[in-house]
């Protein structure tokens, strides 16, 4: 038979074996009361597990291998962690076991314990020839309950790592929530190809600048344009030019660096997506938004949320241009509704995650995964994918769940891990 370790671990914890006159290896009798609490950390594999050994009830813990031999090549002879297990569970006893002081560890031989028929499902849906996920067979079949069970939960794990970089950042900025959002909120507005030098301008800019100047917008655009490195230059129009000039004075003032301007990428990009259009749609949302991520903690209605970031005030210059000194057919500039619920997926939905689960207020959580919930589902090739088996992907709730289920588990055939592989493989 083929199988890893996992897939033994898996049969033990739901103790989905034979366990009709269950025996030692040693022929005493044996009964489970509990398999014990998976530990997916160092040490036995299994802790607090409860059986019975002949008359004696044990409790402690129970360690798992393919062969008994394993144990002596992970090294447990000598680790000190394993002196308290009371059973070790393997698919094949090949040796004995004995501790340090002589005695033999019980042991539980499952090799003729385990129904065919698991293990073929387990088999086709790991090492199968699947195209897409293990399951794609059956992943539709599955249990509405079941999956949106399964769902939340690994979009929680999702949102907790990511606000792993959050804390970070927030620990690098000395505990200031109001810098950390503008600064992951700049990187957004640069999306995927300019996210990056959005981020740099951004730490190169602090609010405390900007600040000063919330009641000039032509010295807000001014930083923001001067730091993004494009205003190193003489320009033709009048706009632009003004900008450098104030930049120059500006610059001095605070001693300001701008950031190298080769990072920016204008390359097969649409001409609403250009770094020029998406620093002016920033520069507006800093004008008209004082304490940005105070209003976020306030605003409770989706809606709301929307508005803050809809109708931005760009400068007019930008209505019939794309770039400096080239001029272009009108067209509006304000940000489209897929850019800002892109910004509520990214940031905003992430920054009220990470808000509540540093200071321990579910509250705040909840409106994070509520804000996904009214945030329509993202459309690429992973959610393509499910789609055609068969999935309704309706909201950036099942969107998000389903990158992480692919990303994470799907790809690493963790399907002993993931609430739908234990599903599909459980006996009916």
């Amino acid at each position: 038979m083929l199988f890893t370790e996992d897939f033994l671990h898996y049969v033990w914890k739901f103790r989905l074996f034979d366990r009709l006159n269950l025996q030692t290896t040693e022929g005493e009798e044996l009964e489970v009361y509990s398999a014990g609490l998976h530990n997916t950390h160092a040490g036995p594999d299994f802790q607090n597990a409860r059986i019975r050994i002949g008359e004696t009830t044990w409790a402690g813990n129970a360690e798992l291998h393919l062969s008994s031999s394993d144990w002596q090549r992970h090294g447990h002879t000598t680790d000190n962690a394993y002196d308290n297990v009371i059973l070790h569970v393997v698919y094949r006893d090949d040796e004995p076991l004995i501790r340090k002081d002589g005695k033999r560890v019980p042991t539980l031989e499952l090799k003729d314990r385990i129904n065919p028929d698991l293990y073929n499902r387990y088999h086709n849906l790991v090492f199968g020839t699947q195209t897409i996920i293990p399951c794609e067979a059956s992943i539709a079949k599955v249990d509405g309950l079941t999956m949106e069970n399964w769902l939340t939960r690994i979009l929680v794990e999702r949102l907790e790592k990511r606000s792993e970089t959050v804390i970070a950042a927030l620990n690098q900025n000395r505990g200031d929530w109001e810098e950390t959002f503008y600064q992951f909120l700049a990187a957004n507005f640069g999306f995927k190809t300019n996210a990056l030098p959005f981020e740099l301008m951004a730490k190169s800019l602090p609010q405390s600048i900007l600040g000063k100047h919330k009641n000039s917008p032509m010295q807000i655009e001014a930083l923001i344009f001067g730091q993004a490195g494009f205003l190193n230059e003489d320009f033709a129009d009048e706009y632009p030019q003004k900008l450098k000039n104030e930049y120059e004075f500006l610059q001095k003032k605070f001693s300001l660096t701008p950031i190298e301007n080769h990072l920016w990428k204008f390359l097969r990009m649409r001409p609403q997506n250009f770094p020029t259009i998406r620093l002016a749609q920033f520069a507006a949302l800093v004008v008209q938004s004082n304490h940005l991520f105070s209003k976020i903690l306030e605003t409770k209605e989706v809606k709301q949320l929307r508005d803050l970031f809809s109708n931005l005030q760009v400068n007019p210059y930008w209505e019939t241009h794309y770039r400096f000194d080239k001029e272009s057919k009108p067209a509006g500039k304000h940000l489209g509704a897929s850019s800002v619920d892109t910004i509520l997926l990214n940031t905003v939905a992430l920054f009220l995650f990470s808000y509540g689960r540093h200071l321990q207020q579910q509250y705040f959580i909840s409106r994070a995964l509520k804000l996904l919930e009214n945030i329509p589902g993202e459309q690429n090739n992973i959610t393509a994918d499910f789609a055609n088996l068969g999935l309704k992907i309706n909201t950036a709730f099942e969107s998000q769940a389903l990158l992480e289920l692919k990303n994470n588990y799907c790809d690493h055939k963790k399907c002993l891990q993931c609430g739908v592989g234990i599903k599909i493989l459980k006996p009916a």
